[in-house]
């Protein structure tokens, strides 16, 4: 037989089951944080019915989608997870308590060029308010002020959340009599950070068609910075020339005013008038995150407002609002950058078993007194030297070798050995289990560990 090379695709990430905990720990305070607000979790096929993904995407989903024929059947892999949110709440509208709050934590593909941070196969771990017919403003605050609650529990606190309105974009571009060109400048606009001004100020002309007056108007416009109640002030100076402006202001001011009413701190929320994101979905408020101390990692959180997304497969009006975290990027991210908490223990018990006497049957009810004291507890089973046994909790990184041999046995005790000190300590089973607890207790930590 011919031994095939084993590979894994470009783009696709496998980890070791060390750094697999860490992800899952990551995934664990999404979902608890997620929970805590009242969503409930949701998870939509992988595979749907390609002209339902494609609705609304066109354009670069279309080149990028992974699409297939089964059959008579037009698949495609899903893009990502606000689309098939779209078609749900559309299918069981009549089933469903609305304002509906959902999370989800689910894989997407993108058959895009792998590079360095992206996957063709990612993780995305969503939040979304869907309302019917209406949705107050007060869910435009809650979204991103769950994410500052979300990114605190990872343990950073170097991060900021710029948010920006598009209706004010729209209005703006009104007022230059641009509206038919909205959207392109606004796909142009989101490009600033990664091209710089100059680059936008020629695809604005050369590609966009703008005079150079009008480029630089807008440039100058959505470069005004400040602190949040200074580019308020200065956006004040356009208002009565175009209502659409006017509201997306309103809104723009609401959503600051009730993120501090939230708790979440100035430092960690900006308005940005160069936010405008990509996708034509959204119609109100957008939201960015990125890491201050990585500035090149770029956009690690984004999301916003859409009203008609569920118009491709309802004539009911379901506006929505919802964030999105590239999960396998950040994790990626942070790995590489050092910021992962080394510290923290990954392995996959807290505790190993080993059992030192033929009769394996006191360790196994060891196990099961230890696992009913909240341990994660592996028993050792294979027949191996001591040596051995050792050399595998070694490699396993468990933090505690649990030794039972005829003298623990007979004493109604067991040796507890701390893998990395090396004190070995003759306890009870109830005592064995608080001495772990506690040394976990205190070795734990946030997962990411800021420099």
């Amino acid at each position: 037989m011919e031994i095939i090379k084993p590979r894994t695709l470009s783009g696709f990430m496998e980890l070791l089951p060390g750094k697999q905990i860490q992800f899952e720990r990551m995934v664990a305070i999404l979902r608890d944080t997620y929970a805590s607000y009242g969503f409930a979790p949701l998870d939509t096929p992988a595979i749907e019915d390609a002209q339902i993904l494609l609705a609304k995407g066109g354009g670069e989903t279309e080149k990028q989608i992974y699409r297939f024929q089964k059959g008579d059947s037009d698949l495609a892999l899903r893009f990502d997870l606000t689309v098939p949110l779209a078609k749900y709440v559309a299918l069981h509208c009549n089933e469903l308590a609305f304002p509906f709050r959902r999370f989800q934590i689910s894989k997407v593909y993108r058959g895009e060029r792998a590079q360095r941070g992206r996957f063709r196969e990612f993780y995305q771990a969503d939040i979304d308010i869907i309302g019917d017919g209406k949705l107050d403003i007060l869910n435009e605050a809650e979204i991103p002020a769950i994410i500052y609650n979300v990114f605190k529990g990872f343990g950073l606190s170097r991060f900021q959340i710029r948010v920006n309105n598009r209706k004010i974009l729209n209005g703006f571009y009104a007022m230059l009599e641009l509206a038919s060109k909205s959207g392109d400048i606004m796909r142009t606009v989101d490009k600033l950070d990664k091209i710089g001004p100059d680059k936008v100020r020629v695809i604005l002309t050369d590609d966009c068609g703008l005079t150079q007056a009008q480029a630089e108007e807008i440039l100058k416009f959505i470069t005004i910075t400040g602190s949040n109640a200074e580019v308020i002030a200065a956006l004040e100076g356009y208002t009565g020339r175009n209502e659409t402006f006017d509201l997306g202001l309103s809104e723009l001011k609401a959503v600051t005013a009730n993120l501090s009413a939230f708790g979440v701190p100035e430092e960690n929320f900006a308005v940005d008038l160069t936010i405008a994101r990509g996708l034509d979905y959204y119609t109100g408020t957008v939201y960015e995150t990125t890491l201050l101390d990585h500035p090149e990692i770029g956009s690690v959180c984004s999301g916003g407002r859409y009203d008609n997304l569920a118009g491709y497969y309802i004539e009911k009006q379901l506006p929505g609002v919802g964030i999105s975290i590239g999960l396998t990027r950040l994790f990626y991210v942070l790995d590489e950058q050092g910021l992962l908490n080394s510290a923290l223990p990954c392995a996959p018990a807290d505790a190993l078993v080993l059992p030192m006497t033929a009769d394996p049957g006191p360790a196994i009810a060891l196990a099961q007194q230890l696992r009913g004291a909240g341990l994660r507890v592996q028993l050792y089973g294979e027949q191996k030297k001591f040596k051995q046994k050792m050399a595998y909790a070694n490699k396993l990184g468990v933090p505690f070798a649990v030794l039972l041999g005829e003298d623990e046995i007979a004493e109604g005790m067991c040796s507890v050995k701390n893998m990395v000190s090396g004190q070995q300590l003759k306890l009870t089973p109830a005592d064995a289990a608080a001495h772990i607890r506690a040394a976990l207790a205190a070795n734990d930590g946030p997962i990411i560990s800021e420099r």
